[in-house]
């Protein structure tokens, strides 16, 4: 499906989409992991260090629904990916699963690994469809945010 079409008939996704960009571009990124932004207030300079009985944070409960959901909008996708390259193939993907993750109540931008967990429990083959079409390790660096 051409990439014009596919917007005009997915105006819902599109929407989303485009709160989703806006939302990260308000967020702003360095691209350095120990970048704050500067709030324009002086404050003083704390270094935290994690104690070492932190534990990570569990992963989202996904349903069974949910994660079939995110598998069956990649599917129809990967022949797009394959063709329009791994540039935008990216920006596709990420417009299947902010959305998706929205809709099924999963915070992607803080657990981007849940796509790689869901996909490999529900649908392995698409996943690595995918993985291979974006050249990509993992599902996981392709989203964007944060």
């Amino acid at each position: 499906m051409p990439y014009s079409r596919w917007f005009t008939r997915r105006p819902l996704v599109l929407a989303a989409a485009l709160a989703v960009a806006g939302t990260l571009s308000a967020c702003g990124s360095s691209g350095d992991p120990g970048h704050t932004a500067h709030t324009g207030t002086p404050t003083s300079q704390t270094t935290a260090t994690a104690s070492p009985t932190t534990t990570a944070k569990p992963g989202p409960t996904v349903s069974d629904a949910a994660a079939q959901s995110l598998c069956d909008a990649i599917r129809p996708e990967l022949s797009n990916f394959r063709v329009q390259g791994p540039t935008l193939g990216r920006v596709g993907m990420n417009l299947i699963v902010h959305p998706w993750g929205l809709q099924h109540g999963i915070d992607v931008l803080n657990n981007k690994s849940v796509v790689d967990t869901v996909t490999s429990q529900t649908c392995p083959e698409v996943r690595q469809e995918a993985i291979e079409a974006l050249e990509v390790p993992d599902l996981a660096s392709v989203i964007v945010g944060r």
